[in-house]
């Protein structure tokens, strides 16, 4: 079988291919108009054409992030109990900036001639306050025949407790619609939360459904899954049914690859990011990937499990530019693929921080991507001296300027992620990956007091790596509220046994017998009158309580003596990652390749192509070291010691 992992970033496309324990890694540019575009070429530049039937490919797609961010979902009806119809748009009425007077108004997430009312609604305790009668059903669809929309999301109260009426709407409405169930998206607790899910769900999944159904004709030998947001890989056929829990998909696959390929070199306690062209994510992970139901896109909650992470838009592709009072300021806008940076030649002319760091030597033009595509060196000093023009400084200046506030940007999100969170990142190891990451490391580690960092073997391409070596599986909960001390534990067992039952018929749609499968089991728990939980591992009651108080004081500092609440119970199904192991490095060390000179740094800076470093060999920065689809900076102070697989594994020895 051969292994292709894809990441389709907002300015690459990377490739990661696994032939009889061999890697081959591919990058193309992304068409972010049709993403496959560029999966298909790249698939042919591999020579993979006429072996799709061999071919099982793991796919983390941006159609359902994108579509989110830039407000190109489909035309979505919202359907809610009589006398809730504006519930997405009151929202929780918190306001973003506290102590603004008149701030801008913000569009509803579903304009209010798309929201519909109708009976069958339930009560807290799961009695019927009011019937979902014949005349709701036929009045429900004779607006949907009016309104003509291509989704449809169904909300209504208390729906996880009994399901009943959302799916007699659901039966009754014309099957070609997309049609998202909040009883069945997200069966937990929280109206609000759950609705939009259930509307985020319906508004992009038309969008990714159809992607992945042209995908899969263009391929149609070949099996095909698609990486969620909680780190796990789910069959294409599946996935198009649950577009909101691929919000994170890339991302996720970088963690996954991160801990992989970190876990090589004994370290499990890392802070990562990845830097692409568009955004740097950052997480931390020890041990296991945190997850979270607490994350958001763009203005919106996202309540289902994902990897918790926090991401910026600072990219290699950033743009700089000057403020309304002319101070200098880099991203959030990116020249993404196309035309891309300046030095691309694809007609950009702004400059960016992938620009400045070819003007200040840290890339070297013939030397991107394995020399399959030189950078225009006079196009990046033009963007930036233009630029630099407008603030009265040289060029050289501007550039640094430009990465010094890239930079900071980074490690603010870095501090979001550690020491925000009571986590001292000097125990940590900073793992960079992304096809910018090499170029910063040092400077955000040292930002951050930390004397460790890792750069991944194949760390340009990691979230694609990371495709190949996730679990297929499945995040499920439900709601199950009262006093933790009065819960039945059989009831609890019951719960967790409807859940390993839905995992399981999931997952043997794609072949996994139910033996198979690695089931941790889980509750959402709090103090009686909180608002927000904690996860705990389930084992019995004394024991989550008496984990949860600990994990309430490691996280905020105290615990209090009041009674633990049960909320939610949660089901992680996995099954094991495809079989992956990473080849061994060169035995032989390899020569330099010459020397770089690079602004600011007082010695010439010596270029190392990765793929000839042996296991075992060591480097001292200034240092750049090459490789197909990312460069390294090993700055002054820095020793680079290459481990067993080719990872480099950096430590501060000071200047």
């Amino acid at each position: 079988m051969l292994l292709l992992g894809v990441d389709t970033g907002g300015t690459f496309t990377d490739f990661v291919l696994y032939d009889n324990g061999r890697l081959r890694i591919h990058k193309v540019l992304s068409t972010p108009a049709a993403p496959e575009r560029a999966i298909l070429q790249g698939i042919d530049e591999l020579g993979l054409s006429e072996r799709l039937h061999a071919l099982h490919l793991v796919h983390g797609s941006t159609v359902a992030t994108n579509a989110a961010l830039e407000g190109k979902g489909v035309r979505t009806v919202y359907i809610g109990n009589r006398g809730l119809r504006d519930l997405l748009t009151l929202g929780r009425q918190a306001r973003a900036e506290l102590y603004n007077l008149q701030p801008l108004p913000v569009p509803p997430p579903v304009p209010a001639e798309l929201c519909v009312e109708t009976g069958g609604r339930l009560a807290a305790d799961g009695s019927v306050v009011e019937e979902l009668g014949a005349d709701d059903l036929a009045a429900l669809q004779r607006t949907i025949a009016r309104l003509a929309p291509r989704a449809v999301a169904i909300n209504l109260l208390y729906s996880w407790r009994d399901d009943r009426f959302e799916r007699a709407i659901a039966a009754a409405l014309p099957p070609a619609l997309f049609i998202s169930r909040s009883s069945e998206v997200l069966p937990e607790i929280r109206e609000y939360e759950r609705g939009i899910a259930t509307w985020l769900n319906a508004w992009v999944g038309p969008l990714v459904e159809g992607y992945l159904q042209r995908l899969s004709a263009a391929l149609p030998q070949a099996r095909l899954a698609v990486m969620q947001s909680s780190g796990e890989t789910v069959a294409a056929p599946q996935a198009g049914r649950q577009a909101v829990r691929m919000l994170l998909s890339g991302p996720a696959g970088g963690l996954v690859g991160a801990r992989f390929v970190a876990a090589q070199a004994g370290r499990q306690q890392l802070l990562t990011f990845d830097m692409g062209g568009t955004s740097t994510d950052v997480a931390l992970i020890d041990g296991a990937l945190r997850l979270t139901n607490e994350g958001r896109i763009g203005p919106w909650p996202v309540a289902v499990a994902q990897v918790d992470m926090h991401t910026i838009g600072a990219g290699g592709g950033s743009l700089a530019w000057i403020d309304g009072g002319g101070l200098l300021q880099v991203g959030p806008q990116s020249a993404g693929a196309d035309p891309g940076p300046a030095c691309y030649g694809r007609g950009g002319s702004a400059a960016t921080v992938t620009d400045a760091n070819l003007v200040l030597g840290r890339l070297l033009p013939e030397a991107f991507l394995g020399g399959g595509m030189r950078l225009d060196a006079a196009a990046a000093r033009e963007a930036v001296a233009r630029l630099g023009a407008q603030l009265g400084l040289g060029l050289e200046e501007t550039a640094t300027g430009i990465i010094r506030l890239a930079d900071e940007h980074m490690a603010r999100a870095l501090r979001v992620m550690s020491v925000q969170r009571g986590v001292d990142p000097r125990r940590l190891t900073l793992v960079s990956f992304g096809g910018a990451g090499g170029l910063h490391v040092c400077a955000l580690a040292q930002s951050l007091g930390m004397r460790q960092a890792l750069v991944p073997v194949h760390a340009g391409v990691l979230s694609a790596l990371g495709m190949l070596a996730a679990p297929r599986g499945r995040q499920l909960s439900r709601t199950v509220t009262g006093l933790l001390a009065d819960i039945d534990p059989a009831l609890l067992e019951r719960h967790f046994g409807e859940l390993s039952q839905e995992g399981s018929t999931a997952l043997a749609a794609e072949g996994i017998a139910a033996h198979q499968l690695q089931l941790q089991r889980s509750l959402d728990l709090r103090y009686r009158g909180q608002s927000y939980t904690l996860n705990i591992p389930w084992s019995d009651v004394a024991g989550a309580s008496a984990a949860f108080h600990l994990a309430h004081h490691s996280r905020f500092g105290h615990r209090l003596d009041l009674p633990v609440e049960l909320v939610n119970v949660r089901l992680a199904a996995t099954a094991s990652p495809l079989a992956l192991a990473l080849a061994p490095a060169p035995r032989q060390e390899g020569e330099a390749m010459g020397q770089a000179t690079l602004y600011g740094i007082g010695s010439e800076a010596t270029v190392w192509a990765r793929e000839r470093l042996a296991a075992g060999q060591v480097l001292d920065g200034p240092a750049l070291i090459t490789e197909q689809v990312a460069t390294t900076y090993l700055a002054p102070g820095w020793r680079c010691r290459v481990d067993g697989v080719g990872n480099l594994v950096l430590d501060y020895r000071g200047v």
